[in-house]
């Protein structure tokens, strides 16, 4: 991992992208249902380091962001921004559209990731292939324009991604997808890293499931770290860039105190070994 330059986090390593730029190891998610709070996205930004922003059009924060940004003082050059395209507006000229709209109420010229947010793309007539296929062309326009300076996809397993590739010419930087200890798709991460597509995960600590399990407390008490901690550091250690989201100002503080201890490769072993395919959030695997 390289330190993190421009977008990067103090202390925050990045991975590098295929187009040769870096994304932060970890960032700031929001969410929509009463996940976002001003002042936790003003302290991430002030007295965190925090660098690294993610949110979609679904949830509904883009332009609470952007007064949170602007509060912060925050350099736009030193941030890296992900949002998403939600399905109600995927096809060629919407997802253009859509784009120039997030980028509006973000107060931002570009961003740094967007990502097609979810596989199923809910339109009469066309097959799910045929509209991915359609936006993720517009995608591709608008990289190729610098509007977004990396594109990606989110939910997508390894059928979706075969599929795009046939379809597209280019390979997407990232895709967004579920980890934790107990939703470990190794098979999709191994997939994306043979096509080097940067795996991100979100939900790093199951939705607070993860966080009252008996043996992910008992290495807590082992590092002196919190359970959330141990989750967040587990996931970057097996190369995931990680996302957890809080409105909390003291966990957003906790959640990044992670670049100052390992935990040992045989404990990173006992947590890989907790999967058990659990979802906590939306299971891609029936949209084809």
């Amino acid at each position: 991992m390289a330190a993190a330059g421009g977008g990067g986090v103090r202390g925050c390593p990045a991975l590098p992208l295929a187009n040769g730029r870096s994304i932060p190891v970890l960032g700031l998610g929001t969410s929509h249902q009463g996940g976002y709070s001003h002042d936790a996205v003003v302290h991430a930004l002030q007295k965190c380091g925090i660098r690294h922003i993610d949110t979609a059009k679904r949830y509904g924060c883009e332009s609470l962001l952007q007064k949170a940004i602007k509060e912060s003082s925050v350099k736009r050059e030193d941030l890296w921004i992900t949002t998403k395209l939600w399905h109600s507006d995927y096809g060629y000229e919407n997802t253009k559209k859509a784009c120039l709209e997030s980028c509006e109420r973000l107060g931002v010229e570009y961003l740094d990731l967007y990502l097609i947010h979810w596989p199923d793309a809910h339109v009469l007539g066309k097959s799910n292939r045929e509209v991915r296929a359609e936006t993720w062309r517009a995608m591709e326009e608008l990289y190729d324009k610098g509007l977004c300076r990396s594109i990606g996809v989110s939910n997508f397993l390894i059928s979706h991604l075969e599929q795009l590739k046939e379809d597209c010419m280019i390979t997407p930087h990232v895709n967004q997808v579920e980890y934790h200890p107990f939703q470990r798709p190794q098979e999709l991460v191994d997939y994306c890293r043979t096509r080097d597509i940067v795996f991100e995960g979100y939900c790093p600590l199951a939705k607070g499931e993860a966080l009252t399990h008996p043996t992910i407390i008992q290495l807590a008490k082992k590092y002196g770290r919190t359970p959330a901690q141990i989750c967040i550091r587990w996931s970057i250690q097996n190369g995931i860039v990680t996302i957890p989201k809080s409105t909390k100002a003291e966990r957003i503080q906790e959640n990044f105190k992670v670049f100052d201890f390992t935990i040992a490769e045989d404990d990173i072993e006992i947590l890989n070994g907790m999967h058990d395919g659990r979802h906590v959030s939306w299971d891609p695997s029936l949209i084809v």
